[in-house]
């Protein structure tokens, strides 16, 4: 298996939700395990997600899970998750759904570079880009 680089959200107490929601924009399967199936689970925390995958058609990988307690957790400004490609139809697709009950921060729209481009925050604080290629030919 060659090397991949793939990101991984961590959350508050919403992983299951958060990752449902995603799995509900890119399709996909979603595998999730919780604290209490791989035993040693504080109280309190045994179904909190442990490790969630969701596998897209499209060939992205998500990850995330839940902080566990005694671990520090803010929502993230310094990161976010970049979309990009030429299919233009699933792209904007992907960028209403994930800013639904969030924020547009950039409207998905033609940029000085020629490309389209817009940036949201989606209903759990992840920050999104997504870059939409136009063809030079």
């Amino acid at each position: 298996m060659t090397s991949r680089l793939n990101p991984y959200i961590a959350f508050a107490d919403n992983a299951r939700e958060a990752m449902e929601f995603y799995r509900d924009v890119f399709g996909g399967d979603l595998t999730l395990s919780t604290f209490g199936e791989m035993g040693g689970a504080a109280p309190g925390e045994e179904n909190k997600v442990m490790h969630a995958q969701l596998e897209t058609p499209s060939g992205y990988t998500l990850m995330g899970s839940d902080t566990p307690a005694g671990m520090p957790s803010s929502k993230g400004s310094n990161i976010s998750v970049s979309l990009s490609g030429d299919d233009a139809d699933d792209l904007r697709g992907y960028f209403q759904k994930l800013s639904a009950g969030g924020e547009v921060r950039m409207p998905l729209e033609k940029q000085v570079w020629g490309d389209e481009f817009g940036m949201c925050v989606d209903p759990y604080g992840v920050a999104w880009m997504v870059n939409i290629s136009q063809s030079t030919s």
